[in-house]
C-alpha cells in the first residue's frame, strides 16, 4: 500500500482568514497527489485562493456542497484516488514533517492517524499539558478530523448521514474502528488549530452546541454529549481566563 503521495480534504466555507497559510503548510508538509477542497458555497474570497493556489500547483480540485460537514466529507472521500488521504481543517496549520511523523504509526491493523491539536491561544505550561491531556480523551472518545490520516479502503463504502453537521468526526471514527482497525490518536504530529476569536468564549462553546442539537446530531450521537460539554466549556474558559491575564 503506497503512501509515496496522498489526496487532501479541505472543507471550506468563507474560510479566507487562514486558508492560505493551512494551503502552505499542507505542501509544505504533505506529498500532496490533490488537494481536494470542498466548498459550502463561500461568499468571500475562498474561491478565489482555491484558484491561485490550482494556478500554482496544478493538482487543486475544487467541488460544491452545500448541505452539512457529513455530506461534505463523503464528497471528498467519494474523489479520493490514492490509498491514503488527510483531512484537514481549513484553520489549522500542519507541524513540520506532519506526513513523515504519522508514516511512522501505519501498520496492517491501523486505519487512521490523528495529530493532536492545539489551540493557537495558549501560552500557559499547565493550561497545555491539561488541553493536550483532555483533547486526547475526547479523541477517544470521538474522533476527530483536524488532522486525520486515512486508510482509504476501509472508508471507500462509508454512509456518513447528510444530516450530520457535528459528530461527522465521531462517524468516520466509529466506522474505522467496526471495521477492525485501530485509529491512533499521538501528540506528534500536531496542528496548531487557530480558532475564531468567538470560540474562546462561553458563548462560542454554548454555539457549538446548540449547532449539533440543531442539525439533530446530539440526537444521532447521545452517548458525546456530556464529553463535548465538558470539552467545549471547560477548556475554552480557561483558555479565555488565561489570554484575560495578557
Amino acid at each position: 500500500m503506497k503512501t509515496d503521495r496522498m489526496d487532501v480534504i479541505v472543507l471550506t466555507k468563507n474560510s479566507e482568514r487562514l486558508l492560505e497559510q493551512c494551503f502552505d503548510s499542507i505542501f509544505e508538509n504533505v506529498p500532496v497527489n490533490r488537494l481536494i477542497v470542498v466548498d459550502g458555497y463561500s461568499s468571500d474570497s475562498t474561491g478565489d485562493i482555491v484558484q491561485k493556489y490550482r494556478r500554482k500547483y496544478g493538482n487543486v480540485v475544487m467541488l460544491r456542497d452545500g448541505g452539512t460537514r457529513g455530506s461534505a466529507r463523503l464528497r471528498g472521500i467519494r474523489e479520493v484516488e490514492t490509498d491514503w488521504f488527510i483531512f484537514v481543517d481549513s484553520d489549522v496549520i500542519l507541524c513540520d514533517g506532519w506526513c513523515e511523523k504519522a508514516r511512522k504509526y501505519i501498520e496492517n491493523d491501523v486505519g487512521g492517524v490523528w495529530g493532536t491539536e492545539v489551540w493557537a491561544g495558549i501560552r500557559r505550561t499547565e493550561v497545555l499539558k491539561l488541553f493536550l491531556m483532555v483533547t486526547r480523551r475526547i479523541f477517544e472518545l470521538r474522533g476527530g478530523t483536524h488532522d486525520l490520516l486515512v486508510r482509504s479502503e476501509i472508508v471507500k463504502d462509508i454512509d456518513i448521514p447528510s444530516d450530520l453537521h457535528v459528530f461527522e468526526d465521531a462517524h468516520i471514527k466509529e466506522w474505522i474502528t467496526r471495521k477492525g482497525y485501530r485509529v491512533i490518536p499521538t501528540y506528534v504530529p500536531f496542528c496548531m488549530h487557530h480558532r475564531p476569536e468567538t470560540a474562546w468564549t462561553a458563548k462560542g462553546s454554548r454555539d457549538l452546541i446548540i449547532e449539533a442539537l440543531r442539525h439533530g446530531s446530539l440526537r444521532k450521537m447521545p452517548r458525546y454529549f456530556f464529553a463535548y460539554s465538558f470539552y467545549t466549556f471547560y477548556v475554552a474558559y480557561r483558555i479565555f481566563t488565561e489570554r484575560m491575564k495578557h
